[in-house]
């Protein structure tokens, strides 16, 4: 088995909520609500899907005084930590921060004077809540703009130092900060010429990256190699499509790198003229079936005995396809055969059969090493 090379750059570790981003925390998911945030069911109801499959942070927008209420009432009933995103109106901050957000969203620079800044860092640090730093290539400063004449690595850094240094000031550090573009060199060249500059946490995404296929392309390729260069310690992936296909998409790019588990990692052969079955209508009723399991577990579904075998042995269940009845494999050795015709079924019972085993297991190991 190919070792993770990977090796995460040492930044200083912050706390959103009850998750930890930066230093040895896991590379956290975030995503973001796209309802009416006055609209609290709408809203408490997409949080709760995305927490569901996963979530670990959610951002909603606060553009006024009455979202701030409503983000008050929907804090009372979610339990994943929320990001309060806020832009211009330094109230607004300063309402979400005693209403219970777990961080704030904002540049320093668009708050307004430092007056009205040191106001919003107090209410943080009183409410022992972190912040975030988000600058985009779109809405970069006039002068800045001016200076570069078009968005580059060199002017998205130069964005973030300036809000960086306005915390500074403040001896505030609780803070992590993005240096987001919709285009994916000038992303990935911004976040590395940053992340030699500070040792903040960085949330990684390339903005408004797109409908959900082609935007999933670029974020994958974007945060894909800075993630393989250690550079990142939480993420969105940031795609015209529901906030659930951010999630998923998320995971799907930390778990292809190794550096993060959640549910189903499933090996699945193309299909060509060998198969035994009709591997694409499988695999697509099994991501349904399957998309409530969070258990980590590794299952190979090929059509054929080509590459079965050989896929099979490396996962926690294989599928070799023959007909009438396919070759089940357990843990990397032959088990016994099942029905071609009953695959879906059989192999979401396997499944659900594995996780109460490795749940178990965890369980007697949790209990073991509490009596060492």
């Amino acid at each position: 088995m190919i070792v993770n090379p990977i090796k995460r750059r040492p930044t200083r570790k912050i706390r959103v909520g009850s998750v930890y981003v930066g230093g040895d925390a896991p590379i956290s998911i975030q995503s973001m609500t796209n309802t009416e945030t006055c609209d609290v069911d709408a809203t408490v109801a997409q949080i709760q899907r995305c927490a569901d499959i996963g979530a670990d942070i959610m951002r909603v927008s606060v553009p006024s005084m009455e979202a701030a209420v409503a983000f008050g009432e929907i804090r009372k009933r979610v339990t994943v930590p929320l990001v309060a995103d806020i832009h211009f109106d330094y109230k607004i901050a300063l309402a979400v921060a005693d209403l219970g957000a777990d961080c704030l969203r904002i540049n320093p620079g668009n708050i307004g004077s430092e007056a009205k800044i040191r106001e919003v860092v107090a209410a943080a640090r009183h409410n022992d809540i972190s912040m975030r730093i988000g600058v985009n290539a779109g809405s970069l400063e006039k002068d800045i703009q001016k200076k570069y004449g078009e968005p580059t690595g060199a002017a998205l850094l130069e964005s973030a130092m300036r809000h960086i240094d306005i915390l500074n000031r403040l001896d505030f550090n609780e803070f992590k900060i993005s240096v987001k573009a919709s285009n994916v060199f000038l992303t990935m060249d911004a976040y590395r010429l940053l992340s030699a500059q500070i040792d903040n946490p960085l949330h990684l995404g390339v903005t408004e990256a797109g409908v959900y296929r082609t935007g999933s392309v670029k974020s994958a390729i974007a945060l894909g190699g800075l993630l393989m260069d250690g550079i990142g310690d939480t993420m969105r992936i940031s795609l015209a499509a529901e906030p659930e296909e951010e999630v998923k998409i998320g995971f799907d790019i930390l778990k292809s790198l190794g550096l993060r588990s959640n549910g189903i990692n499933f090996i699945a052969c193309p299909s060509c003229s060998r198969q035994e079955f009709n591997v694409i209508k499988v695999m697509q009723a099994l991501e349904e079936r399957l998309e409530d399991i969070r258990t980590p577990m590794d299952v190979s579904v090929i059509g054929c005995k080509v590459n079965g075998p050989g896929e099979a042995k490396e996962a926690d269940i294989g599928i070799v396809g023959a007909a009438p009845r396919s070759l089940v494999y357990k843990n990397g050795e032959k088990s016994h055969l099942i029905d071609t015709n009953q695959l879906v079924d059989e192999i979401e019972t396997m499944v659900r059969q594995r996780v109460v085993e490795l749940e178990e297991a965890k369980s007697k190991e949790i209990i073991r090493t509490s009596f060492e």
